[in-house]
């Protein structure tokens, strides 16, 4: 399999060029060190896989990119993000603007890494160390969760604690599961409370189920 990393890194490109070539079946047929330089080589070499390292914080450009990956569709792209970042919105983003077939943390495992990438050359999607039914469809659900939470302003932990709120659990069962102290549980509450404007528990899992914030599973 021919492959081109892309990162902004040297290093990283580096140690990701060492990495992949303990594998006999991956030849690096290119490194980019931007988007420009990436498109030019998609063009020119027709990798099967494009590697791209995402930069800690977007939003991403990658306009050139995306013009010659429309033009070269064999070539599979696996975004490769900073930890933590896979549901953000700038990933997501630069996903759905690439075609990626694979969203894969940096702090991933090399086994993981190496899956995706036969993964997706056997035609599969991979978001996170998992293979999954279609990248897109994956991103489209983070990004429909991301506007639902943002639209009320609630951070990640307040959608988790009102989800617990809405299962039942108490204050002390919520701040045992989190790692808090149960006085930092009613700060979340009070600021959940605010910012969808009810007044108690009931009132906020019956807010939480019309707007289906609630997390099935």
């Amino acid at each position: 399999m021919r492959i081109v990393i892309a990162d902004e890194q040297h290093i990283f490109r580096d140690g990701l060029r060492r990495l992949l070539e303990t594998s006999p079946r991956l030849e690096i047929v290119g490194e980019a060190s931007n988007d420009e330089q990436a498109a030019l080589m998609v063009r020119d070499l027709a990798p099967d896989v494009l590697l791209v390292g995402l930069p800690v914080s977007g939003p991403f450009q990658f306009d050139a990119l995306e013009q010659t990956l429309a033009a070269k569709p064999p070539t599979r792209t696996i975004l490769l993000a900073a930890p933590k970042t896979v549901d953000t919105f700038e990933v997501i983003a630069a996903a759905t603007q690439l075609s990626a077939r694979g969203v894969v943390p940096k702090d991933s495992p090399p086994d993981a890494l190496f899956q995706s990438i036969d993964g997706v050359m056997d035609g599969q999607y991979w978001v996170g160390q998992e293979k999954v039914a279609d990248v897109a469809a994956s991103v489209r659900k983070l990004e429909t969760a991301r506007r639902r939470t943002w639209a009320f302003g609630l951070t990640r932990r307040e959608l988790d604690i009102l989800n617990a709120v809405v299962s039942g659990e108490t204050n002390k069962a919520i701040a045992a599961r989190f790692s808090i102290s149960e006085n930092t549980v009613k700060r979340h509450l009070t600021q959940i409370f605010d910012k969808v404007g009810v007044s108690n528990r009931i009132e906020l899992a019956i807010f939480a189920a019309h707007h289906r914030l609630v997390r099935r599973g």
